[in-house]
């Protein structure tokens, strides 16, 4: 190849380079953000989840309350039935007996509205947890639209870039020939993006490796494309573009 031709081809194969890095690095986002949306909604179910187990919380001590409710209207019937036995009894002794179990029918039943103001009271404290949380997910939802709204806009702009970049590219390759972009998109695929890489400081800046000094020379002679013995990729000089 004619050094002014290679010349040119280095200029091309540079500045396709500079659009090929921007497209990678877009799609490696577009690749993480369907990620931080599912990161985003898993917060926000995990805050649902809380209100959920308040909610099935204040449900549970509802139907126990009912329950002892039932229970309690059992044992007032009981007396009741107890007290008409009472009035009904002639003998002392069976008199003495039906006292005793109204005494404790209404010992039970004292017990039984006890556990049912604690019901009360243990509703009130769980609904007061319930709003409160309610208010928090409230916020937490508004927090979690904005952001995944930000998201869906961020891929609705990296989506356009990389339509203007897919333009840019198409205008670029025609003027570089075949076997030269082969290569380099060959090179492009492998090494994730990064095909074309400067020298500083006697090293290749896509391994870091030192180069010895003929490869140097080599790509000041123009003759052919000089690549990286340890990553591949096509070397070039900055000062010789």
């Amino acid at each position: 190849m004619a050094e002014s031709n290679l010349q040119e081809q280095m200029r091309q194969l540079f500045a396709l380079q500079t659009v090929d890095k921007e497209i990678y690095g877009l799609k490696a986002e577009l690749e993480e953000k369907p990620r931080q949306i599912e990161e985003l909604q898993k917060k926000f179910e995990e805050k649902k989840a809380s209100l959920k187990a308040l909610e099935d919380k204040s449900k549970q001590i509802q139907v126990k309350r009912k329950e002892k409710e039932v229970e309690l209207a059992a044992k007032e019937d009981a007396i009741k039935k107890s007290q008409v036995q009472l009035y009904q009894i002639k003998k002392n002794e069976e008199y003495q007996a039906k006292l005793k179990e109204i005494n404790g029918l209404g010992a039970d039943k004292s017990v039984l509205e006890e556990s049912i103001l604690k019901f009360f009271d243990d509703t009130d404290a769980v609904n007061k947890e319930i709003e409160k949380e309610k208010t928090v997910l409230a916020e937490e939802e508004k927090k979690f639209n904005q952001q995944k709204k930000e998201v869906d806009d961020r891929i609705r702009e990296v989506n356009d870039r990389m339509a203007v970049l897919e333009s840019n590219r198409n205008q670029i390759t025609p003027n570089i020939e075949k076997k030269v972009l082969a290569q380099y998109e060959r090179i492009l695929k492998n090494r994730a993006g990064l095909a074309l890489v400067p020298i500083k400081n006697g090293a290749c800046q896509g391994c870091f490796l030192n180069l010895p000094p003929q490869v140097i020379n080599e790509i000041k002679m123009k003759k052919s494309l000089v690549v990286c013995e340890a990553c591949a990729r096509i070397l070039f000089l900055e000062e010789e573009l």
